[in-house]
């Protein structure tokens, strides 16, 4: 059957999404262009292009061909969630990787939207919401991974490890100012105040020990690049620790926030984000390592600060 092909260098005009490209070439509707994609008839570069939305900067070669009697109709999509994407999952642990802006559980004001309730519906696959218990949590502006329990067997055991230090905790953390020093730790009593905020105090009875361990990844103008391994968890113990230091999280609100600004970092919350977790299964005792690259914000800012320094 004789098959049709449309190709075109992509201009500085037509830069932005391939899927207008592909409709300007063939005049077809967006459902039906959408259906192309899904039926791997489109390259760029000679490259298999998958995503309708991905984007073209000009100068590019993209190709279609398809059988012009056909009808190339869009396959279902998968429902998603943009508020945290399933890493791993079994019977026992369900292992995620949050977006930023999202509440880990509902605060005192009782919200109805959070992570934990978001994966309870996730996991009853559209039935009754199955209940899922928190063993960590994340701030609503921190990104990055974490793990669920989903039975009270899996939950006892891993709130056991956590509250022995036992899980290895990452986080790259973009600072205020150039740290001087490759790598640190910082150990105090961490104390609350009675607005919430957290407060390193020098009474040895108050308080509960933290302790952060931190080396710098790369240095920047006016920002430095940490990864920092937690050996305690406690609450806000990361930002609380580096503004301590004279060096807040960029985007922290609470910790130092006239210090923690950046020309380069524009988002409504701090540059904190949960890069790797390890831990053993609860059930089985298998190793259990997970990572997260630095979402597109995050990584948009480091990769213009490195030009910056260039």
């Amino acid at each position: 059957m004789a098959r049709t092909t449309k190709t075109c260098k992509v201009s500085s005009a037509q830069a932005g999404r391939v899927d207008l490209v592909v409709q300007a070439l063939t005049r077809f509707s967006r459902a039906e262009v959408r259906g192309l994609f899904d039926h791997d008839c489109v390259t760029i570069d000679a490259r298999p292009a998958p995503e309708a939305g991905e984007r073209v900067a000009g100068g590019e070669t993209v190709e279609v061909i398809y059988d012009p009697h056909s009808r190339y109709q869009e396959k279902p999509r998968v429902r998603t969630d943009r508020t945290f994407k399933v890493l791993y999952e079994d019977d026992e642990v369900i292992v995620v990787d949050k977006a930023a802006f999202v509440l880990t559980v509902p605060t005192d004001n009782k919200e109805d939207d959070t992570l934990v309730q978001r994966i309870g519906q996730y996991l009853g696959k559209g039935g009754r919401a199955r209940p899922v218990q928190v063993v960590q949590r994340l701030d609503r502006g921190t990104s990055g991974v974490l793990v669920f329990a989903i039975t009270p067997t899996a939950a006892t055991e891993l709130i056991r490890q956590f509250s022995r230090h036992e899980p290895r905790r990452e986080y790259l953390a973009l600072v205020a100012g150039n740290v001087p020093e490759d790598k640190g730790t910082i150990e105090s009593r961490l104390a609350t105040n009675k607005g919430l905020s957290r407060y390193s105090t020098p009474n040895a009875s108050e308080g509960e020990r933290a302790v952060t361990h931190w080396q710098v990844e790369a240095r920047f103008t006016g920002a430095t690049l940490l990864r920092v391994r937690l050996e305690t968890g406690r609450r806000n113990q990361i930002r609380v620790h580096l503004a301590e230091e004279g060096h807040p999280v960029l985007g922290d609100t609470r910790y130092l926030p006239d210090r923690a600004r950046h020309k380069l970092w524009n988002a409504k919350r701090q540059a904190l984000h949960a890069a790797l977790l390890a831990f053993r299964h609860p059930v089985t005792g298998q190793e259990m390592r997970f990572e997260s690259p630095l979402p597109s914000d995050f990584q948009k800012v480091v990769d213009a600060m490195r030009r910056d320094r260039r």
